[in-house]
């Protein structure tokens, strides 16, 4: 697990254009042009899991989450829409994370 895994997907979200944080429902949110959320982080929330919760492409989160559930879940409240979960309490690939986080965006 990343020594701060908060500081390092703050840093790719907002590299984005247009992204603003902000808090929602509690967890640092990121928002494109301050309306449509694209990710969550999610610091134990609901479980004993450090995560975060995105926008996924159509399909993505089922293929996702059954070829490696360790690494991906369908996250509370926003997984009946696609939305992916990601460990972050695990080893982390962040040229992956990177990547997930763009299609989000």
């Amino acid at each position: 697990m990343a020594a701060n895994p908060l500081v390092r997907l703050r840093r790719l979200c907002l590299a984005l254009p247009e992204t603003t944080e902000r808090l929602s429902h509690g967890e640092p949110t990121w928002f494109i042009r301050g309306q449509k959320t694209f990710v969550t982080y999610a610091n134990h929330h609901h479980d004993d899991r450090l995560a975060f919760w995105c926008a996924a492409p159509p399909g993505s989160q089922q293929s996702m989450v059954a070829s490696n559930p360790e690494r991906f879940f369908v996250p509370p409240y926003v997984g009946h829409r696609g939305w992916l979960g990601v460990y972050l309490d695990v080893p982390v690939d962040w040229a992956e994370i990177a990547e997930v986080v763009e299609d989000a965006y």
